[in-house]
């Protein structure tokens, strides 16, 4: 069965594809490349040994959506493509709103057109805001501290308003924790452009030594060693969570709604710690106020989704580090 895979080409649409072709199924890329490096598709052909479909366009173009739909004979549909980085949505929100937003009811309406009623959609765990306590589960309520975390909100509502009204759709929506490492080849991974927003490669940064050292935001939280705790996920793990989800309404036809998370919070200095240990390198930081918006804690209950799924998280911290330092050291510039 043909998938289309919207930012496909990006650090989580990459593993998923890979995931995807694994499990049988032919993944069909749609990117626009705003975010992500067309070297990954030559990556994906040497580890898959087989050519990369690839459709260069934007989501935001219905028509052309469709035609890609109909062309590929198109039988589900995960939708990654999107902006995420929560910084820049709180400097540009209209971005994030036309975007994430715009992107989503364009693709359903090319959906729609084209007779295509499954789709995987990526959304966080930045719904929940911050959580009243941990592990959150999925019926917590929602909130939102920032325009990304609103799109995603706004999305899943968007979702269950249209399976309400058309009973037919079959969506499976994934609340993320927090991504990290990279494929066990080391030939894709996590490529951020400019200062990385998230830890892991800002930690690997360190230890390559392009940076000189790693700023940790608050060390007074109510926390084991002070510092926020948060649910690291392998990104392959995730990876096989949409696949598990695509599956999921393959065969049963039920929408769902799960987290995809470890169930366990690591600190950021456990985090610093690990991947010292992985890499050989010290990794040098410095304490500095606590970020507006950061919460203490935040870790899943994953349980749902392994009840729903069979799916379940398996690798751990250590291997997250070592996958992520041999991504890291084997391509200093990414895939510059």
């Amino acid at each position: 069965m043909n998938i289309l895979l919207t930012g496909g080409a990006g650090y989580i649409g990459s593993h998923t594809y890979l995931a995807l072709a694994e499990a049988g199924y032919t993944p069909v890329i749609v990117d626009n490349f705003s975010n992500s490096h067309r070297g990954v598709l030559q990556r994906l052909q040497a580890i898959t040994e087989r050519p990369v479909l690839c459709e260069e366009g934007d989501v935001l173009d219905t028509a052309w959506v469709e035609g890609v739909l109909r062309k590929r004979r198109i039988g589900g549909v995960v939708h990654l493509a999107g902006d995420k980085a929560v910084g820049e949505s709180v400097a540009k929100p209209l971005k994030y709103y036309r975007n994430n937003i715009g992107g989503a009811v364009s693709l359903l309406e090319a959906m729609q057109a084209a007779g295509c009623e499954v789709m995987v959609f990526s959304s966080s765990a930045t719904v929940y805001g911050d959580p009243a306590s941990v592990p959150i589960a999925e019926h917590f309520p929602r909130s939102h501290t920032n325009p990304y975390g609103h799109t995603k909100l706004v999305i899943e509502d968007m979702l269950a308003a249209l399976n309400t009204a058309q009973p037919s759709w079959k969506i499976a929506v994934l609340r993320y924790f927090n991504p990290v490492g990279a494929h066990a080849s080391g030939l894709i991974g996590e490529d951020p452009s400019g200062i990385p927003n998230n830890l892991m490669p800002f930690i690997a940064q360190v230890a390559l030594g392009k940076r000189a050292h790693l700023q940790v935001f608050g060390n007074d939280y109510a926390t084991p060693d002070g510092t926020g705790v948060r649910d690291f996920i392998h990104v392959s793990d995730l990876a096989e969570g949409h696949v598990a989800g695509l599956k999921a309404l393959l065969e049963r036809g039920e929408s769902l709604t799960v987290n995809l998370g470890t169930g366990r919070g690591h600190s950021v200095l456990e985090v610093v710690k690990a991947f010292e240990a992985a890499s050989g390198r010290p990794v040098a930081y410095q304490f500095a106020p606590r970020r507006p918006g950061d919460i203490a804690q935040c870790y899943a209950d994953p349980s749902l989704a392994e009840q729903l799924l069979g799916w379940r998280a398996s690798r751990p911290l250590d291997q997250m580090c070592a996958d992520s330092w041999r991504w890291q050291s084997k391509n200093p510039d990414g895939y510059r």
